[in-house]
């Protein structure tokens, strides 16, 4: 195929493509509650989303190889599209838990790599008087913020800010234009010796980021202190939860101790892992599970958003401490020192490293390093941006959206998080396993969000 002709997949996205296997699949989703207006209702979404999926462009897109670079791929659009491949309507279940037992069992199915990598599940409940849509996406056809938009556009019309167009950036100088490694070119214009110092200092810069982040991702990892109950090689399907949190609690908590709203979710799930290793018998004493907080490093309005630009900040999560207040202050000490040291640098940066991989790295070594994730995070605590104004389908008010990540293997539980009109939604995906007992953990979460809440109340 000619790379020319399509859009590259950007390192990070070819990484994420290569480290998927067939028990740990690399697509996040969002499990949408909606109020259903009718008996109809499910049916009639499922029309809506099979109808409009076929005008979505960035729907159209699949994976496949390219020539150039070797070991490349691309997102290149099909020329037979049929959008019942992807749009499917379950059979009813009940409401409530049920949407997410549904959800663990379709999350834990890879998706069909030669075609778009993309589904939507309705689920309609029993009695009529609700409906959800699970939407899955690689995360090599869209992060976060790609996939909300795309999800937005089968919605009803709403008044989303435009994009931002791109800052225009200088023309590539004129010459014959030779492909070199990963999705970076020269040209001729380069090889003018007067640019030869630029060329070093750029090389020097990114060998020393490289080395930098390799070194502080070693040290990370010297004497790590986690529990077997998030570590997991059960590799036993998917289980998900959902816990709705009130959002006015948790500013609340944030005006009276001090940080981000946040520095505050961070804390209630360290203080909630807490309290279900104790209910489960494993114990806290001495755990400090090193949690990634990924971080983007794209503005949410570009206006053209396809390709993961992330990086993360690593945490150590004070679950061994008993005061919750004393939680979040070692929370919030924490992600202020990574915040003053930026995204670019430390182990949370372990993202960027795949800047400095050629393509054919990544497709040979890709499934050794899903294969060792562990040793470099224990849990993924990740913030998805929602938008403020009120969503709906076919007229439905969506109610709640519940983020779900991506379980790494080796690992037993990941934790995404996301607000939406006053509310605070976790989203909980778990080894199915590892983690019969995920429903002690949606009740924890609750219960530390209120000891936290009593604790810093006036």
């Amino acid at each position: 195929m000619n790379s020319k002709s399509s859009d590259l997949l950007a390192p990070l996205d070819l990484a994420f493509w290569n480290i998927e296997t067939a028990e740990h699949p690399m697509h996040l989703g969002a499990l949408g509650v909606f109020e259903a207006d009718g008996p109809g209702a499910a049916q009639h979404a499922y029309e809506l989303l099979a109808a409009r999926a076929a005008g979505v462009p960035g729907l159209r897109m699949r994976i496949a190889g390219v020539l150039v670079p070797v070991g490349g791929a691309a997102r290149v659009p099909v020329t037979e599209f049929d959008p019942l491949d992807h749009v499917r309507l379950a059979d009813p279940v009940e409401a409530g838990a049920d949407f997410h037992a549904a959800a663990g069992a379709l999350m834990e199915r890879p998706l069909d790599r030669t075609r778009p990598p993309w589904e939507a599940h309705v689920l309609p409940a029993a009695d009529g008087t609700s409906f959800a849509v699970l939407f899955k996406f690689h995360h090599a056809l869209a992060d976060g913020l790609h996939a909300l938009r795309l999800a937005v556009a089968v919605m009803d019309p709403t008044d989303l800010p435009a994009p931002r167009a791109p800052k225009e950036e200088p023309a590539p100088p004129r010459g014959l234009r030779i492909p070199f490694t990963g999705l970076r070119e020269i040209t001729l214009g380069d090889l003018d010796p007067r640019r030869y110092p630029d060329h070093a200092r750029s090389l020097v810069r990114s060998a020393t980021q490289a080395t930098a982040i390799g070194a502080s991702v070693a040290r990370a990892a010297w004497g790590v202190r986690t529990s077997p109950a998030l570590t997991s090689e059960a590799g036993g399907g998917r289980r998900t939860a959902g816990v709705v949190l009130d959002l006015d609690d948790v500013h609340r908590i944030r005006k009276s101790a001090g940080g981000t709203v946040n520095d505050v979710l961070i804390a209630v799930v360290a203080g909630a892992v807490r309290r279900w290793l104790d209910e489960r018998g494993d114990g806290s004493d001495g755990v400090e599970p090193r949690a990634l907080i990924p971080v983007s490093r794209r503005r949410p309005r570009t206006a053209h958003p396809q390709g993961n630009r992330l990086s993360g900040y690593l945490v150590r999560l004070p679950v061994a401490e008993a005061d919750p207040v004393e939680r979040l202050r070692v929370v919030r000490a924490a992600m202020d020192r990574r915040k003053d040291r930026g995204p670019n640098r430390g182990a949370g940066a372990v993202a960027l490293l795949a800047d400095h991989v050629p393509a054919l790295g990544h497709r040979l070594g890709g499934s050794l390093v899903g294969q060792n994730a562990r040793l470099l995070f224990d849990l993924l605590v990740t913030s998805v941006p929602l938008p403020s104004l009120g969503l709906r389908l076919g007229g439905c008010p969506l109610t709640a959206v519940f983020p779900l990540a991506p379980l790494a293997k080796g690992q037993s539980l990941a934790v995404a998080v996301s607000t939406y009109r006053g509310r605070v939604h976790f989203g909980l995906v778990a080894d199915a396993e590892a983690v019969p007992d995920l429903d002690v953990l949606a009740r924890a979460v609750v219960e530390e969000l209120g000891s936290l809440s009593a604790a810093c109340a006036p």
